[in-house]
Order: C-alpha cells, then structure tokens, then sequence
C-alpha cells in the first residue's frame, strides 16, 4: 500500500466525472486532503458529498489563466500547500476535419493542453516553497500511438501534452518536482457510453484483457506517479489499455 501520499494536498482537475473522479476516488482512499476542479459546481458537489474522505471543491475554468491561478492558490491556503497536481481535464467531441470549424479545435486544446501548461505554472511557487512536488498528466493512446477519425484535435492534444512533459521534467527538476503522464486505453466512462454499444463492443473485441478499462484503474496508476516511491521517476508516460495497442490486428485477438 502507498502510504505516502496519506495527508498529502491534492488538485485534480476534471474530478467530477470519468477518469477524474476515479483518480479522487483512489486518492481519497489513501487518505488525500483533494480539492476538484471543474465547471460544473452542482456535479462536484455531489461527487464531493458521494466519495468517503476529505474531498472538496472549487469552481475552475481550467482553460482561463486566472481562474486556474485562483484555484491553486486558494486550494494551497485552504490545504496548507500543494503536493500533487493531477491535470485530467479533458474533451473529446468526435468531430471530421472536414467537419470541424476552427473553434472547436481551439477549445480542445484548451481544455486538454492549455489547462496542463495553466496547473502547472500556477503550482510552480507552491512546489518551490515545499522543495518538493508532483505532476500527473492525463494523456491518451489517441495521438501519441494511435489514432481515430473524428479525433484529430483530441489526439494532437494529447501528443502535445507529452511533448510539453519532457521539457517540463527538465524544468521542474530544480523544485524537486517530478511530472509525468498515464496514457489511458479505452476506459468505461460517461463520455465513451455515449459513442454506443456498437463502439464499446468493437473496442472491447480488440483489447487482449476482454474488457474496457475501469476509472480506478487510472486512478492507481495516477497514485503510484505521486507517491514517494515514485521519486525517481520523471519525464516518463505508462500506458494503461488492457494490452489494447499490441495486437498487429483483429486476427492477431482471435488467435488468443
């Protein structure tokens, strides 16, 4: 059991549903002090209310500068600092290039990319003062190894975010601060029910596991990224899909 990040003070942005709310579900089970962060305050709420431990929070548009900036700094007063930052929040509207106006990739990479830079800037000072300090990016498989039509903004996004982890590792190192990344496969939430059975059930016959991801499963990996047995690790990305990217084809399943 990683008890080390027992007391720890811990952001996750997008908290309120999916992926998110599985990495506070995780860390609230190990005994994290967490804060949400989100647009929809009526969700959070709840989710704060449902899930057994020391949850609260804010209300945060993780794309605007000083929205993010006001988070951080009030979850560190509140907290009594910041440990871990677990940016998660994310979009994913399917949507063709032929189809997508120019607006919709800017939100994307907004939300998904943008907020990264946004949480991490604004959690620097914080990391400085403790002379320590955690990052965990939600990344994907979408963009740094696979692809999907309708995905182009979601995957550049993500590609974009790893691109952004290695630069930010080197950077961070002077803070004591590692920062590092889980790539999610494709994991059962809200979002993913809402494509259809059709998709759930093709996605499901290409993972060698025979199953979608759970939003736990995330959460452990996101855990083990924080935790002080953790401390050397940094730069890095672990991908978490059930052996999804493996097979060279379908055929390649049916073998099994």
């Amino acid at each position: 059991m990683l008890t080390s990040i027992i007391g720890k003070s811990v952001i996750v942005t997008g908290g309120s549903k999916g992926i998110g709310r599985g990495i506070v579900s995780v860390f609230a089970r190990h005994g994290a002090n967490i804060t949400i962060a989100a647009r929809g305050e009526e969700t959070m709420k709840q989710v704060a209310a449902e899930i057994e431990g020391n949850v609260r929070y804010v209300v945060c548009d993780v794309s605007d500068w000083q929205s993010v900036n006001a988070m951080i700094n009030l979850t560190a007063e509140t907290q009594g600092g910041i440990d871990v930052v677990c940016a998660n929040a994310g979009t994913f509207p399917q949507t063709k290039i032929i189809d997508m106006e120019p607006d919709e990739w800017d939100e994307v990479m907004a939300t998904n990319l943008r907020s990264s830079f946004l949480c991490v800037k604004a959690a620097i000072p914080h990391f400085k003062k403790a002379g320590k300090g955690r990052v965990v990016l939600t990344s994907s498989i979408t963009g740094p190894i696979t692809g999907f039509p309708g995905w182009s903004h979601y995957g550049a996004s993500k590609a974009g975010q790893l691109g952004f982890l290695k630069t930010a590792a080197m950077e961070l190192s002077r803070y004591n601060t590692t920062i590092n990344a889980v790539m999610p496969g494709n994991i059962y939430t809200e979002g993913l029910q809402d494509l259809g059975q059709e998709y759930l059930d093709t996605m499901t016959t290409s993972i060698p596991l025979k199953r979608l991801g759970d939003v736990e499963d995330i959460g452990h990996a996101a855990l083990f990224f924080a935790s002080e047995e953790a401390a050397y690790i940094t730069g890095q990305q672990i991908v978490v899909d059930g052996g999804q990217i493996i097979p060279e084809s379908l055929e390649a399943i049916e073998e099994i």
